[in-house]
């Protein structure tokens, strides 16, 4: 509790001189003949105020919960580990510790490989293996959701723990964990991803020691604690009423979507020339009645299968009654052709009379006379309707399928439900980290693109259902992805001053120092109090190192929900890769940045020891580019970095 007062302290002192800092730059002393840096680095100052400011509401009211109690005797629960291509042994390694779980329970391999080897292996340790039906050939698989998604058909356990394929479970965990569910609008127990094969120093920065964490913890305090695509244990209930909720709003976006192009297509069929024939309009008002209708009754929340069967009805008849009109008037236009075909009397020939028979029939075939090509376009928007979305392999699809990863979306439609979750912070399974740096980028990357997948389909501040604080946690996570348009302003600034002697500010005078200086040494310290000991700087490196990763990330997700360009999906290597010494192309973006670096000090140097430069204005920029270095840094170790070694000391 005392800590908590002390943070609380922090947060707000935080507060209140970053919102005075951060004022007074944008008020009086933005630089307007070099606006061009000048309002970037604001807008990068103003975003990290904003992400502490979140960081201070998350751990605001951070919760470590007592013991949460015995399980419930009677629940059954279902352990899955969802595999794609990992290697057959690992994945019975994590296989067999689950069966070993103390708890009664069902273990299930989810293969979605198909590996006729896995299933022999799993057969002979009595272990349950599932994998895809015929029924997903040639429909979207939604990756590892997809794959989860068509266990819970197969299965009726009342809880699910999921595990990844390297997430070796412990044999207390469901003991440690259940006893949280006899609260039962509980949807959700998250428990920490801590990874074994780490070496001292934690090279990649695989470890999230604040995240799992003060920050889950955090969030748990605002009932925000969200599902991490392992190591947690989910209500059944709760996930198929997220999937016939998502089944429900699909249905009814599909039909709204399928109404709204009917009466457009309506609209422009009325300056059809079938349709000045009083029949056809007739038809055509009565398929704009039938269409607006049914826009009413689905606002009325009326039953979509009597609604669409109305709809139908209604186009059916109109269309009968057109088809009548329509061959009525060709008998007519027959019948006359025979007439004047018989004035030419026995014998005769075309040239004998004005009317040429093959003439008329062909220009009976080539005009517009058929009312039906009125509503032709509207019985093709209708057909769009499909009750039983044969699009998908399952109709309901209980974890959110909008994203690469699965987890936050559907956590987030948990909470918009009104279900809780849980945070329990106790080491329960024990995971493998990438080991190497490409893994790493590769997983960074996937996580980044699902967060923004995420932002961009279902922005957590417009949903409406939720609270407001949770709306804002989820948020904080996904703000802090666009830390790396950020990053490249704080590289750019003092590059741009210690070669060209460009200044975003007025000055490096006391009004500044008296304001930015204790913010920052207050915005540190929240940190400090915050993690509770726990170290952070790996963490801090990585956020600005990877400034290339999130940009991509941003962008990537952007085109795919925007532009529909595919991501693809990576699954992350869960065995050490085989490599040719250390990877440096792969961090080539940040290499190039880190010799501008060095060439600016260079410059800076010299402008400041021969050509006499401004002292304070060009220190304050060596120091803050030889930061960046320090913090870029990171990556000479990881490109190096070979994996863990069996009997290294760990981090």
């Amino acid at each position: 509790m005392r800590r908590l007062v002390l943070l609380r302290i922090v947060v707000v002192l935080v507060v209140l001189l970053g919102a005075n800092y951060i004022a007074w730059r944008w008020l009086f002393s933005l630089n307007w003949d070099a606006w061009w840096i000048a309002v970037p680095l604001i807008a990068a100052e103003t975003y990290s105020f904003i992400d502490v400011c979140l960081f201070g509401m998350t751990m605001w009211r951070a919760r470590t919960r007592p013991d949460p109690g015995p399980p419930p005797a009677e629940a059954t629960v279902d352990v899955f580990i969802a595999t794609y291509n990992e290697p057959v042994d690992l994945v019975m390694t994590t296989a067999v510790a689950a069966k070993r779980i103390r708890f009664p329970h069902q273990t299930w391999i989810l293969d979605d490989g198909a590996r006729p080897e896995m299933a022999a292996r799993a057969r002979a340790e009595g272990i349950g293996y599932i994998t895809r039906g015929a029924e997903w050939l040639d429909r979207p698989r939604h990756a590892k959701a997809g794959n989860i998604n068509n266990a819970l058909e197969q299965t009726d356990g009342e809880y699910i723990l999921i595990l990844d394929a390297d997430m070796i479970p412990r044999p207390e965990i469901l003991d440690r964990t259940l006893g949280y569910f006899t609260d039962p609008l509980v949807a959700l127990v998250q428990t920490p991803q801590v990874f074994s094969n780490v070496a001292t120093g934690d090279p990649l920065g695989s470890q999230a020691p604040l995240f799992y964490g003060p920050i889950q913890q955090g969030k748990d305090g605002w009932n925000a604690a969200f599902f991490c695509g392992s190591n947690a244990i989910l209500r059944r209930e709760a996930l198929m009423q997220l999937g016939i909720v998502g089944y429900v709003k699909e249905l009814e976006d599909s039909i709204g979507s399928a109404l709204r192009n009917a009466a457009r297509v309506i609209e422009k069929s009325r300056s059809h020339p079938a349709a000045a024939d009083p029949a056809v309009a007739s038809a055509l008002d009565e398929v704009a009645g039938a269409v607006a209708d049914a826009r009413r009754e689905l606002r009325d929340r009326e039953p979509f299968g009597e609604v669409t069967y109305r709809l139908h009805s209604r186009v059916d008849a109109a269309t009968e009654s057109i088809v009548a009109a329509d061959v009525a008037g060709i008998e007519s236009d027959l019948a006359e052709i025979r007439a004047l075909a018989a004035l030419g009397g026995p014998g005769s020939t075309p040239t004998e009379y004005a009317f040429d028979v093959e003439a008329t029939v062909a220009n009976l075939a080539s005009r517009e006379l058929s009312p039906l090509n009125a509503l032709e376009a509207v019985q093709a928007v209708l057909r769009t309707i499909a009750i039983d979305r044969p699009d998908e392999a399952q109709p309901v699809m209980p974890l959110a399928t909008i994203s690469v990863t699965e987890d936050m979306a559907t956590s987030m439609r948990m909470h918009g439900l009104g279900w809780k979750s849980v945070y329990h912070h106790e080491l329960l399974a024990d995971g493998l980290a990438p080991e190497d740096l490409g893994t790493m980028l590769t997983q960074r990357l996937r996580w980044a693109q699902g967060t923004m997948q995420v932002f961009l389909r279902e922005n957590p501040l417009l949903q409406w259902r939720m609270k407001l604080p949770q709306r804002l946690m989820y948020f904080a996570t996904m703000w802090s992805y666009l830390a790396g348009y950020a990053a490249v302003v704080y590289i750019a600034a003092p590059v741009i001053f210690l070669v060209l002697g460009i200044l975003p500010v007025h000055a490096f005078a006391f009004e500044f120092f008296v304001r930015f200086i204790p913010f920052m040494v207050l915005n540190q310290l929240l940190f400090l109090v915050a993690a509770k000991g726990t170290p952070t700087w790996r963490g801090q490196q990585y956020s600005l190192a990877l400034f290339p990763v999130w940009i991509r990330a941003c962008t990537t997700a952007f085109t795919n929900v925007v532009l529909g360009i595919p991501l693809g999906f990576a699954v992350t290597p869960k065995t050490r890769p085989v490599t040719s010494g250390p990877q440096w192309h792969l961090i080539r973006p940040q290499l190039i940045v880190m010799a501008v670096l060095v060439l600016a000090i260079g410059v800076g140097l010299v402008r400041l020891l021969v050509d006499g430069a401004e002292p304070i204005g060009t220190g304050v920029n060596i120091a803050w580019a030889v930061y960046d270095l320090i913090v870029l840094s990171v990556l000479f170790g990881a490109a190096r970095y070979e994996g863990y070694a069996q009997g290294e000391e760990k981090a």
